[in-house]
């Protein structure tokens, strides 16, 4: 019979020696594998979690990666997620079987619950194949819409690694993504900052059409020098975001005079805000600036 996943850990943890952890280790992978032969549903969840623990420790789980297919495709929530962590854990983006998933992560992209569907764009953003990709982008990117926040910055985020693996699918979704510079949550303003920072280092034809967002740029920062607490960060309001947005405006600054105006007094206001003291976000408006120094409009301006 096999054990519960604490009582394995309770008997790992009292081996006094590793002959004793591998022998542990090995009765309990038998019985996993004649509980996978005999194909125990009730204890599937139960005895991957266990694979887990296993896989952790550094020894062989890949007989479970079938298992964890098989939970992923279940309809109750606790089995679903037990599968997409070890699905996530034991498989890579080079494993055979990953392809099979594929069609099950377009089903619970559309699922009527939100952790379903943050489970799977976490899947996405994490293992997805170049096939894969052609196959779910569409999805992906509907969530760029949905009505709740903490799906939209999955979405944002699994979308990254889909054009990494497929950038010449970038500008097809430039609009949709830019759209997302209006939302109201911090945690999507910074993944779509990140995304944009990723499609302009992809895909040099797209920056012209970015570089028409400076402006919300510009504006965005400006908000944020004068944010409330509520997203104080030692003093600074959110660094994190600060920090990409000063990312992006160093490279749409580059080789652009019109740029570089519309965004010169913003720069001159983060650095002589008080507040200002971190050095990370000191060290993007250095970048930001050296960029601008690059061009001759700049250059005229700084001899001014």
């Amino acid at each position: 019979m096999s054990v519960k996943l604490r009582e394995l850990i309770r008997a790992v943890r009292a081996c006094k020696t590793a002959q004793e952890e591998r022998a542990v280790i090995a009765k309990e992978c038998a019985l996993i594998r004649t509980a996978f032969k005999d194909n125990a549903i009730a204890v599937r969840h139960r005895n991957v979690a266990k694979l887990l623990f296993i896989h952790m420790l550094g020894y062989p789980s890949h007989f479970g990666q079938m298992e964890c297919l098989k939970l992923i495709a279940s309809p109750n929530f606790p089995e679903k997620r037990i599968g997409y962590l070890a699905l996530m854990l034991l498989l890579d983006e080079r494993t055979e079987v990953l392809t099979l998933v594929t069609n099950s992560l377009k089903n619970d992209l559309q699922h009527e619950s939100q952790y379903v569907v943050g489970l799977a764009l976490t899947s996405v953003g994490n293992l997805a194949t170049a096939d894969m990709g052609r196959v779910l982008v569409a999805d992906v990117a509907s969530q760029l819409q949905s009505s709740n926040p903490y799906v939209r910055k999955k979405a944002a985020l699994a979308l990254i690694r889909i054009l990494k693996r497929i950038p010449e699918l970038s500008e097809d979704y430039v609009d949709g993504i830019i759209g997302l510079l209006k939302d109201r949550s911090h945690g999507v303003l910074i993944a779509a900052v990140q995304l944009i920072l990723e499609i302009v280092s992809l895909q040099s034809m797209a920056i012209e059409r970015i570089k028409r967002i400076v402006p919300s740029l510009v504006k965005m920062l400006r908000n944020l020098l004068n944010l409330g607490p509520e997203h104080d960060v030692a003093g600074i309001a959110d660094p994190f975001l600060q920090v990409k947005l000063l990312h992006l405006l160093a490279l749409l600054g580059q080789k652009s005079h019109e740029a570089s105006e519309l965004m010169n007094d913003i720069l001159a206001q983060v650095r002589n805000v008080g507040s200002f003291s971190s050095f990370t976000c000191r060290w993007q408006l250095i970048q930001r600036q050296i960029a601008m120094l690059e061009t001759p409009f700049c250059m005229n301006v700084s001899r001014r």
